[in-house]
């Protein structure tokens, strides 16, 4: 399976817009990042987990124009804004949305021109598969056999993805315990970190990050939703433990 990280930015990406942090002047590509979301590969089918505002620039960037399916971890703006610029790429069929009900419902209501029984043909064309019931694993599309987990954003409840030895998190500010133990034999966790010191309930910080990481024990981490607030992307590299890693715009990397 490839993995490559289209965004790796939080809601504001960076360089934020006025800002005058060092991190948002800085001319090292690494320290600019599109919001967060990760493209899947494997057997000529490509999967995308959030589609952010920066899906269509994402997708341009790297060179795609195929989508064989969608995996939404929750409904705020930074995770599904692109939504509406996947009718470019749209096959015959509608590409299928997984998420929560509750996600999903927010969907058809903010993307509301897209389920109209009087949509015009220009329009995205997808079809939307509910997760609530899904107490172990579905099969996503023929190829993967999917694992959603349950994870709380604040007092949100969303999801992350687990694939093979492949997990993907984003925005936890708290990874309940019967989760961390279906995250035990990773060969790759992916995880959010905001900043260094935690602001707000619903924040990660790097100190909590680590510990879950030191808990699940992966092979490797790669640390990805990040602010600029959490530093220069070569200093907090050098400072990380080993085996883990800040992700990049554009990092891409090999799984079984």
């Amino acid at each position: 399976m490839k993995i490559t990280f289209l965004g790796t930015g939080t809601s504001q990406g960076v360089p934020v817009i006025g800002s005058q942090h060092p991190v948002c002047l800085s001319n090292d590509s690494k320290n600019k990042r599109l919001r967060s979301s990760i493209l899947l590969e494997k057997s000529s089918k490509v999967f995308l987990i959030d589609c952010s505002p920066d899906f269509r620039y994402q997708m341009l960037r790297n060179n795609s124009n195929k989508l064989d399916a969608i995996l939404i971890t929750h409904e705020h703006q930074d995770h599904i804004g692109g939504l509406d610029d996947i009718r470019s790429i749209n096959k015959k069929e509608p590409i299928p949305i997984y998420g929560l009900r509750r996600v999903l419902k927010s969907l058809k209501k903010r993307f509301y021109y897209i389920f109209s029984d009087k949509k015009k043909q220009n329009i995205s064309n997808i079809s939307l598969h509910e997760l609530d019931g899904c107490a172990d694993f579905f099969l996503l599309e023929g190829t993967f056999r999917v694992f959603p987990l349950s994870i709380r954003h604040g007092d949100l409840p969303i999801l992350g993805f687990r694939i093979n030895n492949f997990a993907y998190i984003t925005d936890a500010s708290d990874i309940p315990i019967f989760t961390r133990k279906k995250l035990k034999g990773l060969e790759i966790l992916v995880l959010n970190i905001l900043r260094k010191t935690k602001k707000k309930s619903f924040d990660s910080n790097l100190l909590e990050s680590l510990e879950i990481i030191h808990e699940i024990n992966p092979k490797k981490t790669y640390l990805t939703h990040i602010s600029h607030l959490l530093g220069f992307h070569e200093s907090i590299q050098n400072k990380l433990p080993k085996n883990v890693y800040l992700a990049y715009d554009g990092l891409t990397m090999e799984n079984s």
